[in-house]
């Protein structure tokens, strides 16, 4: 079978089973067992008393190190599935458990309905998917840094590990995962991890640059399932992605703040610091609510159908030629 049909299947089978929380009680999640190897990395070589310079080294070798095994390991599962009877089946199981499509579907719902339950409930169940300090969060604040994760990891945890499976088969895909699990972790400007994990942000950014353009372009054509156009997502999203402090978030968070017609981004809170970024459609509604969120739910549903349609329109192509 087509990789790409495969592809199809398993955004299909993520997002009707998504995580069973069941399972990963009982068995370590392959995403987790990636961390265990990048702490160990950070704990062993990422010493404070390095200079910037050996550190930036350091972090550089490692991961590096880090990729290449990935690549090896997507090499042999693939050997490994291609000779066996119906081994399209091992290659299925291991995208559907690295996609994160119904994962996030959940997180986020369950930020919908803490908001309608009260603030302390929201500010309970929004730690869960952001770094912001919480207790600095209002309702408005959260249902944005909701819909904000919703967009940002549509790009991170389901465009990018589609396209780079579809692109390079299992070894993209593992090398994806493996990166931006390292950049997740340890590609942060804190003193610790400016130089050690510089590599990982910058190589996590270059992966990610595509996937995050497709995002954008997914969440705008889907605008029309939460009230709002086309055409004003793509024209909030290409006058205020390039302001968003990283090069590609932006870009699905702008096409979804002009798809709901709500004012993301803004000042926010990460560890008392207060990062000042200019807002993202500016003009839209400052004060989304958990109705905004649903809203946003609803795009995200129609986006992850386009991807679902294009990952199948793709393998058609492909069996045809």
């Amino acid at each position: 079978m087509s990789h790409l049909w495969v592809l199809a299947i398993a955004l299909v089978a993520d997002a009707l089973v998504g995580d069973p929380p069941a399972l990963w009680r009982r068995i370590p999640h392959p995403v987790v067992m990636i961390g265990a190897v990048i702490g160990l990395g950070d704990r062993t070589l990422n010493r404070a008393s390095d200079p910037g310079a050996r550190r930036r080294i350091l972090g550089t070798v490692f991961v590096t190190a880090l990729l290449v095994a990935a690549l090896a390991l997507g090499l042999v599962l693939t050997a490994l599935f291609s000779a066996m009877p119906f081994g399209w089946l091992g290659t299925l199981l291991v995208v559907t458990v690295l996609l994160a499509g119904r994962s996030l579907f959940d997180h986020v719902s369950a930020v919908a309905r803490a908001l309608d339950r009260g603030l302390d409930d929201a500010r309970s169940e929004i730690a869960h998917i952001v770094g912001r300090d919480p207790e600095s969060l209002d309702g408005p604040a959260i249902a944005r840094a909701g819909i904000e994760s919703l967009a940002e990891n549509f790009s991170d945890g389901v465009v990018a590990p589609a396209f780079w499976f579809a692109v390079l088969g299992l070894p993209g895909l593992l090398a994806y995962k493996a990166l931006n699990t390292a950049d997740s972790m340890i590609g942060h400007r804190s003193p610790r991890h400016r130089d050690f994990g510089r590599a990982a942000a910058r190589l996590d950014d270059a992966a990610n640059y595509i996937p995050a353009r497709l995002s954008g372009l997914l969440v705008a054509l889907a605008a029309p399932l939460a009230g709002g156009h086309p055409v004003r997502a793509f024209r909030i999203m290409g006058d205020d992605a390039p302001s968003h402090r990283s090069p590609n978030a932006g870009w699905p968070e702008a096409a979804m703040a002009g798809a709901l017609n709500v004012a993301l981004a803004g000042p926010r809170r990460y560890a008392g610091t207060v990062v000042r970024d200019p807002f993202l459609n500016s003009g839209g509604n400052p004060a989304p609510s958990s109705a905004d969120v649903r809203r946003a739910l609803r795009v995200y549903i129609g986006a992850n159908l386009e991807l679902l349609a294009l990952a199948a329109a793709l393998a058609g192509l492909v069996q045809l030629f």
